[in-house]
């Protein structure tokens, strides 16, 4: 994760003109089923609002560019859930690991249309809880409303807090503001990881 957002921030600093195209393709990755545990997705909207408060960047396309990737990303999911239903079982990575969409399984049934929203904010879930909610036959304009509304509050939020992490930071190197940022998303992905247990032991 620390070389991969290290490499991309380097990129986008580099290369500004690059930076819509690299955070969309990112954020479609991290929502995406069958990518989003190979996209630090999490990670690279973090780092470039680091860029934004540095003023490489101009925040709303960035966050612009982070919410269409997020929709598209649980858009197809939910597609592909609903078109092969329960044949996704027997597709990798579930084939593998089964558990990861009886997770999702679960969390849809307990919470229902509102699992797509709440599960935008917890690694593990973002991708599978859209193809989930398809092969559950989930209602088309209420997935979308919940995909588009999580994704509204997702990106711009990352963004922010990067460019807020750097305010602090102050005027350090590239690389110092890289480690603050994985050990921010680390702890990100920690606490997401304590709440949905409580969401689902409560």
């Amino acid at each position: 994760m620390d070389h991969i957002a290290t490499q991309t921030l380097a990129l986008i600093k580099d290369n500004p003109e690059w930076a819509l195209l690299i955070v969309g393709v990112t954020a479609f990755g991290e929502s995406f089923v069958f990518l989003s545990l190979l996209f630090p997705g999490t990670a690279i909207l973090i780092a470039s609002g680091a860029l934004v408060s540095d003023g490489i960047l101009k925040p709303f396309p960035i966050i612009i560019a982070g919410i269409v990737g997020a929709v598209l990303g649980d858009t197809i999911s939910f597609w592909l859930g609903e078109r092969f239903g329960p044949a996704m079982q027997r597709v990798w990575p579930y084939r593998d690991h089964p558990e990861r969409l009886a997770r999702g399984v679960r969390f849809f049934e307990r919470f229902g249309g509102s699992s797509v929203f709440i599960g935008r904010f917890f690694g593990p879930l973002r991708a599978v809880v859209p193809l989930v909610a398809g092969m559950m036959r989930m209602p088309r304009l209420r997935f979308y409303a919940a995909n588009v509304l999580s994704a509204l509050v997702w990106a711009p939020t990352l963004v922010l807090l990067g460019d807020k992490l750097v305010q602090v930071l102050g005027p350090e190197s590239l690389a110092t503001k890289i480690l603050y940022i994985v050990v921010v998303v680390a702890a990100l992905a920690v606490f997401a990881t304590w709440l949905r247990r409580q969401f689902l032991s409560s």
